[in-house]
């Protein structure tokens, strides 16, 4: 009853209300397009269609959990050593790792945040790690040499990651801004520590991704020069051995080509700190081409710094080692291609006084390659300019070797040289030999009387000398002075 009465007072309200006939407000029932039952007066709502913005919300948000969710997959790390063991799950992961390049290499939207974060936190999954202990043979080696290369069991894993890295790097909707937060020196740091790896394929990959990494992320520059010269340091002053030095000499090749005019004090000391001590360790031979190409950019930058390299390579000069002595050389002469003439005189007496080292070496391929410096057009008119300075220092060198030198080569090349200097200036050259004349008759009288002194001192402690009748004497004997 209690139902009848308050459906019959709603109905009542609906024809009698402010849109009945008497008000002036809302049209009427009647002129309602829709019935009550179609506007849910009964309960139920509206069932209004989905707007475009939620769509696209609901759609980038299930791209960005299937994309999470393969990323995932791929953070499940296997043992490669046994070939047999898990091969489906594998097999899996690596067919993820292959959709996840192609989906990052054919986006057509930037990477959200979250997905960012998931592919650096599965690349340091994968690509962390530490190496086993190098075991070095006892063998000996040339410094030009490199080691067997080891090539690693998971590369097969491996090369899809350092591929889905790269173009992770270099994807124009990686936004570097939000990168960088996962992308930062932590995570530099250790990659930089796989360039110690013993396989080339990983420390090729990794030369590229470095490059990459430098290029986009202008921020962490600073960084990663610093990095690099840490790794340096510590190869020059404690570890005997490090496999990626070549490598990141490669990357820092290109670097230094970018360098601004005029260099920083910072980029000068990189050069002085860090570059030219890599001529110290012994296995110089396996990255001096990249070494020598660093070193030239510095110089074509500002030349000035020829003079710098010249007194670092006569600091780290070998003495004993006459393979590495030729490398030198040979780095000396593309120096001395770039340098200018006020830099040249400041360094000219100690550099050829080391060159006149070279010249008396008994290593024959020493001495010629000392001797080839002067087939250098642009090095013989700079000598040809300081002569007066420079035939001194030289000239006693190519005379010695004119007579004693055993190699039938290096007497013909050290004619050679020694007539170019007749025709250079033949008042000079018979000066330099008359003085040379001077001081080996005075070496020879040195000589002479050095040996009798020996000579009388031997006849005094031997007592085959002295008189039987002689008392021994309690005074020492009294010893010549030796010139």
């Amino acid at each position: 009853m209690w139902k009848q009465f308050i459906g019959k007072l709603s109905w009542k309200s609906l024809k009698s209300g402010p849109g009945g006939n008497g008000g002036g407000g809302s049209p009427t029932a009647k002129s309602n397009p829709m019935s009550p039952r179609e506007n849910g007066a009964f309960g139920k709502p509206p069932a209004s269609p989905r707007s475009p913005s939620g769509a696209a919300g609901a759609e980038g948000r299930s791209r960005e959990d299937a994309f999470i969710e393969k990323v995932t997959i791929c953070c499940t790390v296997y043992d490669f050593t046994d070939r047999g063991k898990d091969s489906p799950e594998k097999e899996r992961k690596r067919q993820v790792l292959m959709s996840l390049v192609d989906s990052i290499g054919a986006a057509e939207e930037p990477l959200t945040e979250a997905m960012m974060s998931a592919c650096v936190r599965m690349f340091a999954v994968n690509l962390f790690r530490v190496f086993p202990p190098k075991v070095r043979s006892g063998t000996t080696t040339s410094e030009t040499e490199e080691d067997e290369p080891f090539f690693d069991p998971s590369w097969y894993h491996l090369q899809v990651v350092y591929e889905l890295l790269l173009r992770f790097v270099t994807s124009p909707f990686v936004d570097p801004k939000v990168a960088r937060k996962y992308v930062d020196s932590s995570f530099i740091s250790k990659l930089l520590d796989l360039f110690d790896s013993d396989d080339p394929r990983e420390r090729d990959c990794l030369k590229t991704v470095l490059h990459r990494i430098y290029g986009k992320f202008m921020g962490n520059r600073p960084f990663i020069r610093k990095a690099v010269s840490n790794i340096f340091y510590r190869f020059v002053s404690e570890a005997d051995h490090h496999n990626g030095i070549s490598e990141l000499l490669e990357v820092f090749g290109s670097v230094i080509s970018g360098f601004a005019k005029p260099l920083k004090e910072e980029h000068k000391l990189f050069l002085w700190k860090a570059l030219i001590p890599l001529h110290k360790p012994k296995t110089v031979g396996v990255y001096l081409p990249q070494l020598t190409y660093c070193i030239t950019q510095f110089i074509e930058k500002e030349p000035k710094l020829a003079g710098t390299v010249i007194r670092g390579l006569l600091k780290y000069w070998p003495v004993t080692n006459s393979q590495k002595e030729m490398m030198f050389l040979g780095e000396l002469e593309e120096v001395l291609e770039l340098i200018d003439m006020a830099e040249f005189q400041k360094c000219m007496v100690p550099l050829f006084r080391r060159i006149a080292t070279c010249l008396n070496s008994s290593h024959f391929q020493v001495a010629e390659r000392a001797l080839f410096l002067w087939n250098n057009e642009h090095l013989f008119d700079m000598i040809s300019q300081n002569r007066q300075v420079i035939v001194p220092i030289v000239y006693p060198a190519l005379e010695r070797n004119a007579r004693l030198h055993w190699n039938q080569s290096v007497l013909n090349v050290t004619m050679n040289v020694r007539k170019m200097f007749f025709d250079m200036d033949e008042r000079l050259l018979l000066t330099c030999q008359s003085n040379f004349q001077a001081d080996e008759e005075k070496r020879a009288a040195a000589e002479e009387h050095r040996r009798l002194t020996w000579e009388q001192l031997e006849r005094n402690a031997d007592p085959a000398f002295r008189p039987a009748n002689a008392p021994p004497s309690s005074a020492p004997p009294r010893v010549p002075t030796v010139t």
